[in-house]
């Protein structure tokens, strides 16, 4: 893999993932004069622990890969991690800390509500962020120049999930719930914009307060309802415990879930209930050539580079490629160089349009089955 310039896709990438534990020449250490310290913002604390963890460990293994190849622009890569919880005013809050430190490089956040706090202080601070699990389509709607994403946009995670409803469900009774967060109300409401759009009205349309309560009164009045479909857009650990509680109920509709649930925390709480749960998500990377090398590199550690794991490396890798092509660690020729150029990535060979969206393919339907998520086909 080359982190310098824009290069056409080669097969396989070659580099070899150095060990994964944290270090200090990355993290624990005072960065020396010439190094380029990269702001990482992720979830290390709340209920997306579990993705904030997946890109991390992305972004610590693209990282040190960087630094075995010369680094980013002949300069050391190091990193400042900060816990954003997924909250907007503690995202806020990194992203000061970022600005007093001279951090001008930031791979992060995770949650779009926290993506789109942060971003408006790196903007105004000429920063590039590059996020690599921020869906919100508004976070680069807004067209801010040295904003970015890997990965994919919940409107077009919305028009897959409304397609496959209508395809697949169009004589069943479809519930659409929500918890009132963010994220779960945007694509509640963008997936029934879509569906009744083709024509489909739902059943059910919910929000709820997620509660042992709560959840044990959703399933009966869903169950009570003939409910055959549960579409929800929460996170993994609230959809885990509904297909569980579901399950021990007696009540089991076909449960379709989005990128949230992408790890393997959903099926371990869900157990034998999730299998056959529908779920969006990115095209899965790990399955790609260009991503060969360094899956074999994470496995060999012992580590299953699941769900948003290479998106993470996808993040640092981009972020280093254009700076070397640039050859520069400003981050304005760097912006320029990743609007305007391709690179060799593990997503294969990509660039970023106008907006900063990743022009790397969209969401794909994936089934869960003992423990692990798949491609449904057709």
């Amino acid at each position: 893999m080359t982190f310098g310039r824009p290069v056409p896709a080669r097969g396989p990438l070659r580099p070899a993932l150095p060990a994964l534990s944290l270090c200090l020449a990355l993290l624990g250490a005072t960065p020396a004069a010439a190094d380029v310290t990269v702001g990482v913002a992720v979830p290390r604390s709340g209920p997306y622990v579990a993705v904030g963890e997946q890109v991390l460990r992305g972004v610590q293994a693209a990282a040190r890969d960087a630094n075995a190849m010369g680094g980013l622009d002949g300069q050391p890569v190091t990193l400042d991690v900060q816990d954003d919880a997924c909250d907007s005013n503690t995202a806020v809050a990194v992203a000061n800390h970022f600005v007093r430190s001279g951090v001008r490089l930031v791979v992060g956040h995770v949650c779009s509500n926290a993506s789109l706090a942060a971003s408006d202080i790196y903007a105004q601070n000429g920063m590039v962020m590059i996020t690599a699990a921020s869906v919100a389509a508004k976070l680069t709607d807004r067209g801010l120049p040295t904003i970015f994403r890997v990965c994919g946009r919940d409107d077009d995670q919305a028009r897959l999930s409304a397609a496959v409803l209508a395809e697949r469900f169009r004589d069943r009774k479809i519930a659409l719930i929500q918890d009132q967060t963010p994220a779960a109300r945007a694509l509640a409401a963008a997936t029934k914009d879509n569906l009744n759009r083709i024509g489909i009205n739902e059943a059910l349309f919910l929000s709820f307060q997620p509660s042992d309560a709560d959840d044990a009164a959703l399933v009966d009045r869903l169950k009570g309802a003939g409910i055959e479909v549960v579409y929800y857009g929460g996170d993994a650990a609230e959809m885990g415990r509904l297909v569980k509680i579901a399950a021990e109920r007696g009540f089991r509709p076909q449960w379709f879930g989005t990128s949230a649930i992408a790890t393997p925390d959903f099926a371990k709480i869900a157990g034998p209930a999730s299998n056959g749960v529908l779920m969006t998500f990115y095209l899965d990377p790990s399955r790609q050539p260009a991503a060969a090398a360094v899956v074999k590199a994470f496995k060999a550690e012992g580590v299953d580079p699941t769900g948003s794991t290479i998106y993470g490396y996808a993040a640092m890798q981009a972020l280093v490629a254009a700076g070397n092509f640039a050859h520069s660690t400003d981050p304005r020729p760097i912006a320029q160089a990743l609007h305007t150029e391709r690179f060799d990535l593990v997503l294969g060979t990509v660039g970023f349009d106008a907006k900063g969206d990743v022009t790397a393919q969209g969401y794909v339907l994936y089934v869960w089955k003992d423990g692990a998520f798949t491609p449904a086909g057709k």
